[in-house]
């Protein structure tokens, strides 16, 4: 049998960080927080879980992650934020493959809560994330905030029933404040790899991304909560595109 070590960074996360922990001691060996020095009791109830903690500044979401996976002691990764919880069947379908892990990584689905009703349209589900994966095979990648594994070009990845639970915003405004964040952060990196965009071009990618999530993925299907949802969104791209003209104009 395979050994796992469950890995989550986090940040003043006293609210939810023991519902991921004990989601976890089920299925892994050794479970690692890497804690940006919160000012909250993250760091004592993840200890009192049974949790390795380990203080690190914060660089950013790819580079934080990969020095985590750095920090593990098994091959086998297991990574989640802290607002993130595994469902009983997830937890099973780990049980079941790691007698026998025959792929470098696997995916699974993630449904999210916005305030306190689980999504499965605008897009948000199935958001298929790959969180379990052999770590001499894969490495963070991506482009900030929006980080994701990368694998090795060979890897064979499989699929895991069962959901990964995202509790993630509890009020309309923690959305709008996380969007806010991360058009910020995705507006730096860009300026750091020299990308331009005409103001039309800004328009049309605004307009697309309300398109995209509430008629074609169903957005309306959810009711006021997806309009909202969908509306910050493309509220989002477009504060993104203007922050980065800002920035090369400056």
């Amino acid at each position: 049998m395979a050994e796992i070590s469950a890995v989550i960074i986090a940040f003043n996360e006293e609210k939810k960080i023991a519902n991921c922990i004990e989601s976890l001691l089920k299925v892994c060996d050794e479970i690692v927080v890497v804690d940006s020095f919160s000012t909250d009791g993250t760091a004592e109830i993840a200890e009192s879980l049974g949790a390795k903690v380990i203080k690190h500044p914060f660089e950013n979401y790819i580079e934080q992650k990969n020095f985590a996976l750095d920090c593990l002691s098994y091959e086998w990764a297991l990574s989640l934020d802290a607002d993130e919880v595994l469902s009983s069947q997830l937890q099973n379908s780990i049980l079941a493959v790691k007698t026998h892990l025959l792929a470098d990584g696997y995916l699974m689905n993630r449904l999210t809560s916005y305030c306190g009703k689980w999504i499965r349209h605008c897009g948000w589900y199935p958001d298929r994330k790959l969180r379990l994966f052999k770590r001499s095979k894969a490495r963070w990648g991506g482009i900030n905030p929006h980080d994701k594994i990368e694998m090795e070009a060979g890897s064979i990845i499989h699929r895991l029933k069962g959901d990964l639970l995202h509790y993630s915003f509890d009020t309309p405004e923690q959305y709008v404040t996380q969007q806010h964040k991360f058009a910020a952060i995705s507006a730096r990196h860009m300026h750091q790899l020299g990308k331009q965009y005409s103001w039309p071009v800004v328009f049309a990618k605004t307009a697309f991304r309300f398109i995209k999530e509430y008629v074609i993925k169903a957005g309306f299907l959810e009711g006021v909560s997806g309009f909202k949802i969908c509306s910050v969104s493309a509220g989002a791209v477009f504060r993104k595109y203007s922050l980065l003209k800002k920035m090369n104009k400056n």
